[in-house]
């Protein structure tokens, strides 16, 4: 029986959406969605870039990208919003029309799953103060996503600065318990989530990092989540689930799939998804209905230390042969969603040109796409029901 299938890739890069076959059986029955493949990684591009290389960028093997939105103050100075939006300043809609003016100027025929970045930075608010700004930069993000035809946000969920997820880090760690805090980040989840949803109902919520990361910080239950750097990152992501309404859903992008080889690790990454997590969910019914599981893989895996030679691929953690293989696995154990993230080459660059073109590896992920196409839930031995 076939099933549609699309592939995501995060890079900088867009989106390329593959149609799948439909059997006159699964025409009467409700069809998985088309797996998808986002770019995602340091060449993504502002809404200026996408505005005048879109064209360029569809001509790539993916579905969207992962891309950022510059604010302008009032005395015409450039500012990174997608960095300075988790903070108490709040946005006003005349500092972000620039990118609301490119975005609803692009016209996009194959990139029909890009994702606007929201950032938790600088992260520099405790869970007890006032989120009034916050929740303003999470509306008008979403708002400007919609409007750009988007899929939804990028969550991206990382510490880049300070410790909002670890409860030893709180400013009142010694005067407040670790259940009262769980209790606010749950509370601020729920928030964030109504102010996307306010500004793009039915948005697709993209996190970096799901409960699994909690989960997997903690050694399957072995450290509580309050000894754990990310440990409020879970009732934090519980907030989202409870607010979600409607078609809103929430994709854990597992990133921690970056350097996966073997389908028994894309097996245990699903697992873990969909039900090694469920001990530190706070609503596993709701969560069972909102959060879709999908896949990150990265290029040039840890390039510092392995290295990275566009000239002999021999050489790299991923060839091109076996970074097809992975993205083969992911593609067959995705619920929806797969994403490329680069440093080293890049897709794209401010002269619209590649940087270390990864040429042998824009072969070898058509080549998995394709096959993708063909055989849509191909090969799982999850053990998990629905699969």
């Amino acid at each position: 029986m076939l099933r549609r299938i699309t592939v995501v890739v995060f890079s900088t890069l867009g989106l390329l959406v593959l149609p799948g076959l439909c059997s006159a059986e699964d025409a009467k029955a409700p069809t998985a969605p088309v797996k998808k493949l986002i770019e995602f990684g340091w060449d993504e591009p502002d809404t200026s870039f996408l505005r005048q290389h879109i064209g360029t960028m569809e001509q790539t093997p993916f579905d969207g990208c992962v891309f950022h939105v510059l604010s302008t103050d009032g005395q015409g100075r450039r500012e990174n919003f997608t960095w300075l939006c988790w903070s108490k300043r709040a946005f006003t809609e005349a500092e972000l029309k620039s990118a609301r003016d490119d975005l609803k100027a692009l016209s996009v025929q194959r990139f029909t799953h890009n994702f606007l970045r929201f950032n938790t930075a600088p992260g520099d608010l405790d869970w007890f103060d006032d989120h009034a700004a916050i929740l303003t930069n999470a509306r008008l993000a979403a708002t400007l996503a919609r409007e750009g035809k988007c899929a939804g946000v990028l969550f991206d969920v990382e510490e880049y600065q300070g410790g909002l997820f670890t409860f030893a880090k709180q400013r009142a760690a010694k005067t407040r318990s670790w259940d009262q805090y769980a209790a606010q980040a749950r509370l601020r989840g729920q928030e964030v989530m109504r102010a996307f949803q306010d500004g793009f109902p039915g948005l697709t919520v993209f996190l970096t990092f799901g409960h699994t990361l909690s989960r997997t910080e903690s050694d399957g239950g072995k450290k509580t989540l309050a000894e754990c750097d990310y440990g409020l990152l879970a009732p934090f992501l519980d907030g989202l689930v409870d607010a979600a309404q409607g078609r809103t859903r929430i994709v854990d992008g597992f990133e921690l799939s970056y350097g996966y080889k073997d389908a028994a690790q894309f097996d245990a990454g699903y697992r873990l998804m969909k039900e090694g997590v469920l001990p530190i969910v706070g609503d596993r019914e709701k969560y069972n209905q909102v959060v879709s599981a999908g896949f990150g893989l990265w290029l040039d895996y840890d390039w510092r230390k392995k290295g990275w030679d566009e000239n002999d691929p021999s050489k790299n953690y991923f060839t091109p042969e076996s970074f097809e293989a992975s993205l083969r696995n992911a593609l067959a154990r995705t619920d929806e969603y797969v994403w490329i993230y680069t440093e080293t080459p890049r897709w794209w660059s401010d002269g619209g040109k590649r940087v270390k073109p990864p040429e042998g590896y824009e072969t070898a992920i058509r080549r998995a796409r394709r096959d993708a196409a063909r055989d849509p839930v191909g090969p799982c031995h999850c053990g998990v029901s629905g699969r």
